[in-house]
C-alpha cells in the first residue's frame, strides 16, 4: 500500500533534496492502492462566510438595482434609497453526522431538548401490567319508619328506599400512560340508607378512573372483556348493588303497617388483568448492560437509572422525541433479556411481555465485547421462541458503545451478520452522543410505516 506520495513540479524536482528514482504512472499507483471501508468520526466546527452577490447578480443582468439614479420609492417610499452592495450572510454547522444529516433533511427532524433535564434520582418507570379486585358500593338499606301525627297517629308506614351503590368504571384518555395510579383493590361508595317521610336514601356516586387508551381487561381464563381503544371509552367493571325498599312498599289490605324492610344489595366483586397494549411507538430491547438507558436518556427527558451492572432496568422507561412537524414519538427502555428468557429466567417472561407493547424494535448490541453479533442472535432466538411474530415487526440494529477500543474491529463482523438478516444497522456512542440523529430519523420512519399498518388493520378489524 502506498504510504506516501510526493508532488512537485518537473522543473523543481532537480533543487529538492530527495527525488524518486522513476516516475510513477497513474495506473501504476492505482494498480497498488488497496480499498478499506472506515468509518470517520470528524469533530464538530462551524463555518460562516459573506459571499458578495452583486458581481452574480450583475452577471444575470441586475445592472440598474446598483445605479444612484434607481427609482425604488415603490418600495421604499424614498427616491433617495438605492442598493449599493449584496451579501449573503451564510452559517454551516457541521457536526459528527454530517453529510447523513443532509441527506436526511427531507425528513422532519426531531428537536432539539429545550429543557434542562432533571438531575432528580426518582424513577418513574411504566406500568403496563396489573391485577386488580374491583367492588361495587353496597346499595342503602330501606328504612322502617311509622307516620305519627298529631291528628294521625296511624298514618302508615313512611320508611323511604335506600340510595343505589356506586359503580367501578374505567374510561379512556390520552393523557394517561401508565397504570401506576390504579390501586390493586377498588370499591365504590356505597348508597344512603333510605330515612322517615319517604325520603329516599342519596345514590352514591361512581367511581371513574382513567387510564391510557389501548388498556384491555381480561378475564382469570384470559377473555378479553373490554378494549377501550378509542378516547373517551367507558367500561363498567363493576355495578353497584340497588337500595333496598322501605316498609311503606310491603304494606297491604291486611298489613298496614310492616315493620319490615329490605337491606340494600352488594355490589359486584369481580377480578380483572389489566394491561396496555401499546407503551411506546419503539422499543429498546438487548443484553443486560447494552446501553438502553445511556440511549434512551440521550434522546429524551426520560431519566431511568444507568449503573455498571446487569438488571439496573427492572420495569420499562419511556421518554418522548419530538419533531419539528409537532409528531411525538414515545420510545421505551425495556429490561435487559438473557438466554432462556421465553423459559422466563431472569423474569423473562415479564420482560417479553413489555416488548410486545411496542410496535417497532431496536436491537441494541454493545459492540465493544467479542462476537457482538451473538448478542442479536440470541435476541431474535428469545423473540422467536416466545412469539415469532415479534421477528415481523420493522426493526433496527444500533451498535453501541462505538467509543471503546474494540468496537471498531467488532463492528466488521457484526456488519456481516446484520446484511445476512436484511436489517439497517446504526453505529452510535450513545454516552458521547455521536451518531444518535440518523436513528432519530429511522425512528420517524419506523413509526410512520408502523402507524399506519395499525390503522389499516384496525379498519379491516
Amino acid at each position: 500500500m502506498l504510504s506516501r506520495l510526493r508532488i512537485a513540479p518537473l522543473t523543481a524536482i532537480s533543487q529538492l533534496p530527495w527525488r524518486n528514482s522513476r516516475y510513477l504512472s497513474t495506473s501504476l499507483i492505482d494498480s497498488k492502492l488497496n480499498k478499506i471501508q472506515m468509518d470517520v468520526v470528524i469533530p464538530k466546527f462551524k463555518l460562516e462566510f459573506s459571499p458578495d452577490l452583486k458581481s452574480v447578480l450583475r452577471s444575470v443582468g441586475i445592472v440598474d438595482l446598483f445605479n444612484s439614479d434607481a427609482d425604488l420609492s415603490k418600495i421604499s417610499g424614498s427616491k433617495e434609497l438605492f442598493v449599493s452592495d449584496a451579501f449573503h450572510r451564510t452559517i454551516i454547522e457541521v457536526n459528527e453526522k454530517g453529510t447523513e444529516a443532509a441527506a436526511a433533511s427531507d425528513l422532519p427532524k426531531p428537536l432539539p431538548i429545550r429543557k434542562n433535564k432533571s438531575q432528580s434520582t426518582k424513577v418513574k418507570p411504566i406500568i403496563d401490567f396489573r391485577s386488580i379486585k374491583v367492588r361495587g358500593g353496597k346499595g342503602g338499606d330501606g328504612c322502617i319508619s311509622l307516620r305519627r301525627l298529631c291528628k294521625n297517629p296511624l298514618g302508615g308506614p313512611d320508611g323511604g328506599d335506600g340510595g343505589s351503590g356506586g359503580h367501578v368504571t374505567f374510561k379512556a384518555t390520552n393523557n394517561k400512560t401508565s397504570l401506576e395510579h390504579i390501586p390493586s383493590i377498588i370499591k365504590a361508595d356505597d348508597g344512603e340508607k333510605g330515612i322517615n317521610r319517604d325520603c329516599h336514601g342519596r345514590n352514591a356516586e361512581h367511581l371513574v378512573l382513567e387510564v391510557p387508551v389501548g388498556t384491555m381487561f381480561k378475564s382469570s381464563n384470559g377473555q378479553i372483556l373490554a378494549d377501550l381503544n378509542e378516547d373517551g371509552a367507558v367500561f363498567i367493571a363493576a355495578r353497584g348493588g340497588a337500595g333496598g325498599k322501605g316498609n311503606h312498599y310491603f304494606a297491604t289490605d291486611v298489613n298496614q303497617a310492616p315493620e319490615i324492610a329490605e337491606y340494600g344489595a352488594d355490589g359486584e366483586e369481580l377480578s380483572y388483568t389489566v394491561e396496555i397494549r401499546t407503551i411506546a411507538h419503539v422499543g429498546l430491547i438487548g443484553l443486560p448492560n447494552a446501553g438502553k438507558s445511556t440511549f434512551l436518556r440521550s434522546i429524551s427527558r426520560a431519566r431511568p437509572k444507568v449503573a455498571p451492572y446487569p438488571f439496573t432496568t427492572l420495569q420499562p422507561h419511556v421518554g418522548v422525541v419530538k419533531y419539528d412537524d409537532l409528531q411525538q414519538v414515545t420510545v421505551a427502555d425495556i429490561p435487559g433479556l438473557i438466554a432462556g428468557a421465553h423459559r422466563n429466567r431472569g423474569l423473562g417472561i415479564a420482560f417479553l411481555r413489555h416488548i410486545e407493547r411496542c410496535l417497532c424494535l431496536l436491537y441494541v448490541v454493545d459492540t465493544s465485547l467479542p462476537e457482538p453479533w451473538q448478542q442479536l442472535e440470541v435476541l431474535r432466538y428469545e423473540l422467536e421462541q416466545y412469539d415469532p411474530h415479534l421477528l415481523e415487526r420493522p426493526s433496527g440494529v444500533l451498535a453501541n458503545k462505538m467509543d471503546l477500543p474494540q468496537s471498531t474491529t467488532n463492528l466488521k463482523e457484526l456488519r456481516q451478520y446484520v446484511e445476512k438478516i436484511n436489517l439497517p444497522l446504526f453505529p452510535v456512542s450513545a454516552m458521547n452522543n455521536v451518531g444518535v440523529l440518523p436513528i432519530l430519523h429511522f425512528v420517524r420512519q419506523l413509526y410512520d410505516g408502523s402507524t399506519t399498518k395499525e390503522n389499516f388493520d384496525e379498519k379491516e378489524q
